[in-house]
């Protein structure tokens, strides 16, 4: 019995010196820096770039159809209104004019004669040298003579406005943005020829990807500056947002109004920083997203035991730096922002704050 009883003390202070190197070799707490969540205010914003144009643009077009003969204006060129850009063969619309100007003097001759006609019978009526009937075959005669004087007026009018019209001129003092004729070619009417971006007024216009406006239009106020030197930047307003999204490339068009000190030339690439409203939401530093299972997290330290556990987050927007968490979390819940690389579900930590 004694030895087995030796036996038996024997194991039990072996199973207490394996407890004891145990509790000797039990890794310390990990180090962490940490921080308690707070509500903070931010503001979504954006940086596109744009181009600067003319508020009004009008595209100008023949009336009448032909072969184009003569060019004086090309691109960036500056015109003024009234000034002829380009010409068409005006032969046939010439010998029109011709034409109505001979049944013009021809219906002036007939309308003269049936006046004088007119006249006469209705003197003799008055002697009663002739019959009621006779006067009235010559009223009549005399209203249709009449009538051919205006319908040949009328044509005239016609034949010298499609003269007119083989001269394509400027509606507005601005500069050609834009050729579409060439000397030679031969253009239907209402074929587009020019554009033309009159003076006054410029926006910017950007287009700006739907994703944008999940949280809303943007602010009326936008920051715009050449991309070649932001320096010189304006405050401009945001006039118009197109009601359509184009279907090419997800975009949509915002046109902003620049102010009069903002005269850029047309064409200048330029970059507006466009805002959303301000909202609320958990403001964290890059360093403390972790992973879970390729979801975004946060270690968060347990209150009283020093725990850490992962939880899965809800991220409203990245940053440069930070990120904004819009749910999993709550204000002053302590979320570990340094040393939580290589912790473990459950793992004691000794924090600081960052």
């Amino acid at each position: 019995m004694q030895p087995i009883r030796l036996i038996g003390i024997g194991l039990a202070c072996v199973q207490l010196a394996a407890c004891e190197d145990k509790a000797e070799v039990a890794p310390p707490p990990q180090h962490v820096r940490a921080i308690h969540a707070s509500l903070a205010e931010y503001q979504p914003r954006a940086e596109i770039t744009g181009e600067v144009k003319a508020r009004i643009q009008s595209n100008l077009s023949f009336r009448v159809s032909g072969r184009v003969i003569e060019r004086f204006v090309d691109v960036s060129s500056p015109v003024h209104a009234g000034d002829i850009l380009a010409r068409l063969d005006d032969s046939e619309q010439r010998a029109d004019v011709e034409v109505a100007r001979a049944g013009l003097q021809s219906a002036q001759a007939v309308a003269t004669q049936k006046t004088l006609t007119y006249e006469r019978y209705e003197a003799l009526l008055r002697s009663r040298s002739i019959s009621q009937a006779t006067f009235d075959e010559a009223d009549k005669e005399l209203r249709t003579a009449r009538a051919s004087l205006e319908a040949a007026e009328v044509a005239l009018g016609t034949a010298e406005d499609a003269l007119s019209y083989t001269k394509l001129k400027a509606d507005a003092d601005g500069i050609i943005t834009a050729r579409d004729i060439e000397v030679g070619r031969v253009v239907s009417a209402a074929q587009p020829a020019f554009t033309l971006a009159h003076n006054g007024p410029r926006d910017a216009v950007f287009n700006i990807f739907e994703a944008f406006f999940l949280e809303g239009q943007p602010l009326s106020g936008v920051d715009v500056a050449p991309v070649s030197d932001r320096t010189p930047g304006a405050r401009a307003t945001v006039r118009e947002v197109s009601p359509f999204i184009d279907t090419r490339t997800g975009t949509i068009r915002i046109k902003v109004a620049l102010p009069e000190d903002a005269q850029w030339p047309l064409g200048t690439p330029v970059v507006g920083e466009f805002r959303s409203p301000p909202r609320q939401g958990i403001v964290l530093p890059a360093s403390a997203i972790a992973s879970a299972k390729g979801e975004p997290a946060v270690w968060l330290v347990a209150p009283g035991s020093s725990s850490v556990s992962l939880r899965k987050i809800a991220v409203a927007r990245y940053r440069d730096r930070d990120v904004i968490a819009s749910g999993g979390i709550a204000p002053q819940d302590l979320i570990i922002t340094e040393g939580g690389k290589f912790l473990k579900e459950g793992q004691t930590v000794a924090w600081e704050d960052k």
